[in-house]
C-alpha cells in the first residue's frame, strides 16, 4: 500500500482523530472511507458545487 502526505491544519486533524477514536478506527481508515464516499458521489454526476457543499456540511458535523 502507497503512503502519501496531506497537509491540514492541527484543529481539523484533532477533530478528524476525535471522530475515528470514538468510531474505534485509525485515522487512515476514516480517510480512506471519507475518501471513496467522495469518489462515489462524484462518479454518480455529482457536479463539483454539490462536493464542496458536502465537504462544508462534513467539517460542521465535526465542528
Amino acid at each position: 500500500m502507497a503512503k502519501i502526505l496531506v497537509t491540514m491544519p492541527d484543529d481539523f486533524l484533532h477533530k478528524i482523530d476525535g471522530v475515528a477514536s470514538e468510531e474505534q478506527r485509525t485515522r487512515s481508515e476514516l480517510i480512506r472511507e471519507a475518501l471513496r464516499g467522495y469518489m462515489r458521489r462524484n462518479s454518480l454526476g455529482k457536479n463539483t458545487q454539490k462536493a464542496e457543499s458536502d465537504a462544508k456540511e462534513l467539517e460542521s458535523l465535526l465542528g
